[in-house]
């Protein structure tokens, strides 16, 4: 640095001093903009997973930083899926377990993802001019507790829909009740 620069004035910090925390985020209505309900991983940092965690690991993460979906990365940082809290504290990792004969620590996060082939996402030019009750439609219509938001036609993703995050900011229930994707879940389902 070739400029110099005076210190600041600084002072004793109070006694009995605490932490500033951000203010709770503003109620939403579905007129709301949607992007005030989207999490946008253009500012906050996604949080992730590789293929070969266990599950015991993957649930560890969501707990520590109080999230409810991991997306499942390859070494390149590719999105090859994601797995959620239901994925992970449901029926699906019981009824892995008892097809395999695995104990539940020996489950990885590969046996339970979502792959990205079956994952859905909306445009950001056409959310930006939605609001708040598109996007509950949305979730709804797809039976989906999350959706995406994508950016650089489809290659980027830089947002993200959560029913629960959208419930609470509209200070009421999204119920989305989540659907069968494929002809093997639906086949899964009615073995059950």
């Amino acid at each position: 640095m070739d400029r110099e620069y005076p210190a600041l004035a600084h002072h004793a910090l109070a006694a009995g001093a605490r932490v500033a925390a951000p203010p709770p985020a503003a109620r939403l209505t579905p007129e709301s903009p949607a992007l005030e309900a989207m999490t946008d991983l253009r500012r906050l940092p996604a949080s992730a997973i590789a293929t070969d965690r266990t599950i015991e690991e993957a649930n560890a993460v969501m707990v520590a930083r109080g999230i409810r979906l991991l997306f499942v990365e390859d070494a390149q940082r590719r999105v090859l899926g994601v797995i959620t809290a239901t994925d992970l504290l449901g029926e699906k990792p019981v009824r892995f377990m008892h097809e395999r004969g695995l104990r539940r620590h020996e489950i990885l996060v590969s046996d339970l993802m979502t792959p990205a082939s079956a994952l859905e996402a909306l445009d950001l030019q056409e959310v930006s001019h939605s609001q708040v009750g598109h996007v509950v439609a949305t979730l709804k219509a797809a039976g989906r507790q999350h959706t995406f938001v994508t950016d650089e036609g489809g290659r980027r993703i830089c947002g993200i829909f959560s029913a629960t995050h959208v419930a609470r900011r509209l200070g009421t229930e999204v119920a989305t009740h989540e659907v069968a994707a494929s002809f093997a879940q639906i086949e899964a389902a009615l073995a059950r």
